[in-house]
């Protein structure tokens, strides 16, 4: 399971500093989209479909108190899909009767406008088997933000079926050294702050060994094998870097947010091509601390990476 990605069109994910931590950087989403399509569309909508037709129970949860929510993500996704690539997709819309049409897929899909009986399937399914994104929608109660539904066939190193119906601190809680200084309440104080009509983004990154982009915890036992296999021989074209663009859209009628997460991966030969960006991934690689690089899951095979990239920095 590939997605293969252009250097030139990969989203960089480290600012100006060659340190790396933990930290709230997210920034306003502008122009504020959701969603993008990239070369890999077709590719990634089958792998996606047959994941959810073969592992439905892991890859799509929802609450019933969601349904709001999912139309308004719906409602969300079909108008920027239509904008933004009107050369792939038309939507209709009659007061509450619309028509979808995916030009890349050849399907078109009538129905009415907050009666889910009109669709196959639940909107939120329905809104995720036309975007590369993964789907999550966090509720907004007594005070906190609980992942009451998702489309999720692309995780990295977790598991929806898990976390489902967990707060945001159940769910961060893993996550070493994201408790200190109040980092996860900073940040969930930022997130119920979102407002609507402004969203915002981030880009996080791990190392994978291997380019499947379906790493759930259930399926450990078909990948996690894979950081073994790491050598000083494979290295550039086996290790891949992972990159998820995260966005975050607050909901105005249901007061959810909407998280839509990208997942990008290159292999480590093709991204360190841009000499800038190979010489601070090895600083921060260096620098990187002990605890960030076990959750990451690099640990096993970071040296043979970090010899690597010294070797490559040596022929600049």
């Amino acid at each position: 399971m590939v997605s293969v990605e252009d250097i030139g069109s990969f989203p960089y994910p480290f600012g100006e500093h060659d340190v790396y931590r933990y930290s709230n950087n997210a920034i306003p989403l502008n122009p504020p989209i959701a969603i993008e399509v990239t070369e890999s569309y077709i590719e990634e909508m089958n792998m996606k479909r047959e994941l959810l037709k073969k592992h439905h129970e892991r890859c799509y949860h929802s609450e019933s108190h969601t349904m709001d929510a999912q139309w308004e993500t719906l409602d969300l996704i079909l108008h920027q899909l239509a904008e933004y690539y009107p050369e792939n997709f038309k939507l209709i819309t009659n007061d509450d009767h619309w028509i979808f049409t995916n030009l890349q897929t050849g399907e078109k899909q009538s129905f009415t406008f907050g009666d889910h009986e009109t669709l196959d399937m639940e909107p939120l399914d329905f809104a995720g088997r036309h975007v590369q994104e993964d789907l999550i929608l966090m509720m907004q109660r007594d005070g906190d933000l609980f992942l009451d539904a998702a489309q999720l066939c692309f995780p990295a190193n977790w598991s929806l079926f898990f976390d489902a119906g967990m707060s945001f601190k159940e769910i961060h809680k893993p996550i070493p050294g994201f408790q200190s200084e109040s980092l996860d309440d900073r940040i969930l104080q930022f997130l119920m702050r979102i407002e609507a009509g402004n969203p915002w983004w981030r880009k996080n990154w791990s190392l994978m060994a291997g380019n499947r982009l379906d790493t759930s915890l259930e399926t450990f036992a078909e990948w996690g094998q894979a950081r073994k296999k790491v050598t000083n021989e494979n290295v550039g074209e086996f290790v891949h870097l992972r990159v998820e663009v995260q966005k975050l859209f607050r909901l105005p009628k249901s007061n959810g947010i909407l998280f839509t997460i990208h997942s990008h991966m290159i292999p480590l030969e093709k991204f360190i091509q841009h000499t800038p960006w190979l010489e601070q991934f090895s600083a921060i690689l260096h620098e990187l601390p002990e605890f960030i690089a076990d959750y990451k899951g690099i640990s096993m095979y970071c040296e043979v990476v970090l010899e690597y990239l010294e070797k490559e920095l040596e022929k600049r």
